[in-house]
């Protein structure tokens, strides 16, 4: 049977080529975006006909819960504080929006759940934007009723970039020199392709 697929954060630089891996994949027959403002046609790569692109505020996602039933879900949704403009904004993003998402899917009895958490999410880290990943994680994988939920751990995302920041540029120029070194407990924090991270989301779900 032909699943459907629901995408948040669909033009970010995972959830793009999370959708035209979606749109490639005979599996699904159709994948539908939440976005906050209209995109281009040609946007999405072939297949981009399978896409339905909504408009939606996220400020009320409850308002659009229907869509929450699709089989697969996966969000991508994320930002950085600089970003957001504060704590408080970042937060709201990486956590409320997402929570959200997963308590809808819930309720919508959705098949499964899958979005991006971060390499070194911890409740108790120090760290501000790790510490509210791993809120998150444990927010959402102790929630009762949401089955097959899964983070997915990246560490520093490669790929091209609308806009990349300084110290990511950086770290894509020396990611090939230093990865060979990162061995055994030291490999997750390999830089690594978003297009990878997409496909590993996407092998997450239960068929």
């Amino acid at each position: 049977m032909l699943k459907t697929a629901l995408v948040l954060g669909a033009t970010g630089l995972v959830g793009k080529s999370l959708v035209e891996q979606l749109c490639a994949d005979k599996r699904y027959q159709r994948v539908t975006c939440l976005i906050r403002k209209p995109l281009p046609k040609d946007y999405f790569a072939d297949n981009s006909h399978k896409v339905q692109a909504i408009v939606v505020d996220f400020e009320q996602l409850q308002d659009y819960q229907g869509y929450f039933s699709a089989a697969h879900i996966y969000v991508c949704l994320g930002t950085t504080i600089k970003q957001a403009g504060s704590k408080q904004a970042f937060r709201k993003v990486d956590f409320e929006y997402v929570h959200v998402a997963a308590q809808l899917a819930k309720t919508l009895k959705a098949g499964s759940f899958v979005w991006i958490s971060s390499v070194g999410a911890n409740a108790h880290s120090p760290n501000f934007y790790l510490r509210v990943k791993g809120e998150l994680e444990n927010a959402i994988l102790n929630m009762p009723g949401l089955p097959n939920a899964a983070a997915v751990r990246p560490s520093l995302l490669l790929g091209e970039r609308n806009e990349m920041r300084p110290a990511e540029k950086l770290a894509a120029m020396f990611s090939p020199l230093i990865s060979p070194f990162l061995l055994g407990g030291l490999k997750k924090y390999r830089p690594v392709q978003a297009a990878e991270v997409a496909t590993h989301m996407i092998r997450l779900q239960v068929f």
